[in-house]
Order: C-alpha cells, then sequence, then structure tokens
C-alpha cells in the first residue's frame, strides 16, 4: 500500500505517519524542512514501513507535482500541511494572510490534485477504489472567527472544495474526505490561554482520522460537542457571532 502524507515531521501528520506504519506500506512523507522527518521516519521504519521522506514545501506546485507523479501507486494522500498565525488583533498582517491561503489552500490543491490525476490512472485496488485523498481542514471550517479570519476561511475553502468534488471524483473509483478536527494537542496549542473543550493527543486525533476514512465517510469530524458547539455558534447572525468571539483570550503566533 502507498501513502503519501505531507507536514509529517510533528503533530497530526507525524501521528498519522506512524499510525499508517505497517509491514508492506510505503510511506512518502514531506515537510519544508527534511531534517525535520528524522524522528517520524525512524519511529515508522521501526514499525515495518517502507519510507521516502522529502523536503518539499507544498506551495511550490511543479515540486509537488512531480514529487507525487514519481510515488508509484498511491493508495491514500493525506493533504495535511497547514499553517495558523494564532489569534487575536495584528495576527494577521498582509504577508501572513497571503502565507495562509497558499499553505491551506493552495498547498492543499497542489496535493491533491496531482494525486486526483494519478490515481485516475491506476488500476482499482482490493477495496474497488482507484484512491482516496484526504484533506485536512478543521472545525474552524464552521466558523466564520473573527480573531483568526484567514484561518478559518482557508480551512472553509478545502473543507467545501473536498466534499463538492468528492460527489464527481467518486464516478472515477477516487474517494475524497474532508476531515475537521477540533483542538489537538501540540507545541502551538500548549500556548493557547483559552479553554479548548475536547483536546486530544495527536495519536488519539490520527487514529479518528484514519478510522472514518476507512469507513468512508465524507465528512470526518471530531469530537461531536465541539462540533455541535461550532455549528451553533457558527447559525449566529454575524454580529452576534463576532460580538461573542471576541471576547476570546488571544492565541500565541505559530512559530
Amino acid at each position: 500500500m502507498g501513502i503519501l502524507i505531507t507536514g509529517a515531521s510533528a503533530g497530526l501528520g507525524a501521528a498519522l505517519a506512524r499510525e499508517c506504519a505497517a509491514p508492506g506500506v510505503t510511506l512518502h512523507l514531506s515537510a519544508r524542512d527534511a531534517s525535520r522527518l528524522a524522528a517520524t521516519v525512524a519511529a515508522c521504519v521501526a514499525k515495518g514501513a517502507t519510507v521516502h521522506p522529502v523536503g518539499l514545501d507544498v506551495r511550490d506546485a511543479a515540486g509537488m507535482a512531480a514529487w507525487i507523479a514519481g510515488a508509484g501507486r498511491l493508495d491514500l494522500v493525506i493533504a495535511n500541511a497547514g499553517i495558523s498565525a494564532g489569534t487575536g488583533t495584528g495576527m494577521e498582517a498582509p504577508e501572513v494572510v497571503r502565507d495562509i491561503f497558499d499553505t491551506n489552500v493552495t498547498g492543499v490543491l497542489n496535493t491533491a490534485l496531482p494525486a486526483i490525476t494519478a490515481m485516475a490512472a491506476q488500476a482499482p485496488g482490493a477495496d474497488g477504489l482507484r484512491g482516496r485523498v484526504a484533506v485536512i481542514a478543521s472545525i474552524a471550517a464552521f466558523v466564520a472567527g473573527p480573531t483568526a479570519p484567514a484561518y478559518c476561511a482557508s480551512k472553509s475553502a478545502v473543507q467545501r472544495w473536498a466534499e463538492a468534488r468528492d460527489a464527481t471524483e467518486r464516478k472515477r473509483g477516487i474517494r475524497l474526505h474532508a476531515v475537521c478536527p477540533g483542538f489537538i494537542r501540540t507545541a502551538i496549542t500548549d500556548r493557547n490561554a483559552f479553554p479548548m473543550p475536547g483536546l486530544m493527543e495527536p495519536e488519539m486525533a490520527a487514529q479518528r482520522t484514519l478510522a472514518g476514512i476507512r469507513a468512508g465517510k465524507l465528512r470526518v469530524v471530531y469530537p461531536w460537542p465541539l462540533y455541535a458547539m461550532s455549528r451553533i455558534i457558527g447559525a449566529l447572525p454575524p454580529g452576534w457571532r463576532n460580538a461573542l468571539l471576541m471576547r476570546v483570550e488571544p492565541k500565541a503566533a505559530q512559530a
């Protein structure tokens, strides 16, 4: 089985790689800095997987297309790489907003579109599919948060794109999945000064992500209580929602 994961050096991406690692599995892992992949690679090799790491920025469209086209058979591609800018006034300078959209939207498309092209040329696997593409969005996709507008909008864009594109790709034997996690414990969330309901470890998030993909869910969302809360808040009149969310303590900027 061939699996490709972007942003695999830490957090959910690294946990997904470790969870997928097994004898007979070939993992293609990327991160902007190849040296940061070393720990993930070692853990996956120890579990019996064959691992091909690469230092590559998802914003590099030509580089991503070449990498994916040369990977061989891919049964699952996970577009995981993403960034945030923290929350609060002043966190979204113009250049930061562009970086967020370039990584979280364009970077996802630079991963998913070549993967779909490659999968369309593959023979169906044992499950009858040519392949699966999972896009890591966020529960933030369902709330237009005024303290992190670019992040919320970028995650909403890829969530909606994946869910809509799945309807047509199914006809070619390719499935798409929009993965919308809540709070996951990472070096970034460790600096948050506000409550994070449903906070989970990366390993648990990876397990829930992969279980949802295996079950064929178009929208893989967790935890449910936070999802329900986000849908309620997202349904409020915009003025009410903004007034409520502007009272949340700011989040530190991403390093």
